[in-house]
């Protein structure tokens, strides 16, 4: 479902974890120690970190992302039957230092040098965006990060979207946002920004009141698709 390309775009918004930040990586790291475990503890570790900030969402029971990022891991370990704390300490402190998946740099280069804003909304923690665009070297190319705890709820809460237009003062159809969430582009495009949905893993969309207008396979795509 790639269309034609969009135009009037002035801000461009990335998702941070799995759209510009490579989160099967992050296990990665520890694949020699996990073996065969390491894939199932990464598909769990990530189901249930959505999965908590929704339901603490809805019970209107926030915290910041790194400690629902610590939970949902113990959740994966405890049901794997790992223990190793000092893993635990090793995968979290690798959440923070995230390798940028290898088109990501190029991509955001060259929607700056057509004249876009840059920016990241993501459920990350401030210091946790600041750790992980600092070790890509991604920070100098991002005219702002946004996270959610400025409002207190996560994805895909209206209110997180909200940020953008708040910080840019651009109505929603200015802002094109990026994620290879569906669930994310679908809040986003309920919100009213232009959403393509970066689909990596070729999965069918999701069936839900609101969806993406244009749809990826890497962000080496987009620059052609969005037009100032």
């Amino acid at each position: 479902m790639t269309r034609a390309p969009t135009t009037g775009i002035s801000v461009c918004v990335f998702d941070a974890y799995g759209t510009l930040f490579d989160l099967s990586a992050i296990v990665e790291t520890c694949r020699e120690q996990l073996g065969e475990l390491a894939t199932r503890l990464s598909e769990t570790w990530r189901r249930k970190q959505l999965e908590y900030t929704w339901l603490r969402s809805l019970m209107g029971r926030h915290t910041d992302f790194w400690h629902v990022t610590g939970e949902s891991l113990d959740y994966a370990m405890k049901t794997l039957g790992i223990g190793d704390m000092a893993l635990r300490a090793r995968l979290m402190e690798a959440y923070l230092t995230p390798a940028a998946y290898p088109e990501a740099r190029s991509a955001l280069e060259a929607l700056k040098a057509a004249g876009h804003r840059l920016a990241i909304l993501s459920n990350g923690s401030p210091s946790m965006l600041t750790s992980a665009t600092m070790a890509t070297g991604l920070d100098v190319l991002l005219d702002e990060v946004l996270s959610v705890e400025s409002v207190g709820v996560f994805k895909p809460h209206p209110s997180v979207y909200a940020l953008v237009q708040d910080r840019f003062d651009a109505p929603p159809a200015n802002v094109a946002f990026m994620s290879a969430n569906g669930w994310d582009a679908a809040g986003a495009a309920a919100f009213g920004f232009h959403v393509a949905w970066v689909n990596r893993a070729g999965l069918p969309r999701e069936i839900l009141p609101a969806g993406p207008q244009l749809e990826v396979h890497s962000l080496a795509e987009l620059p052609d698709l969005l037009k100032a």
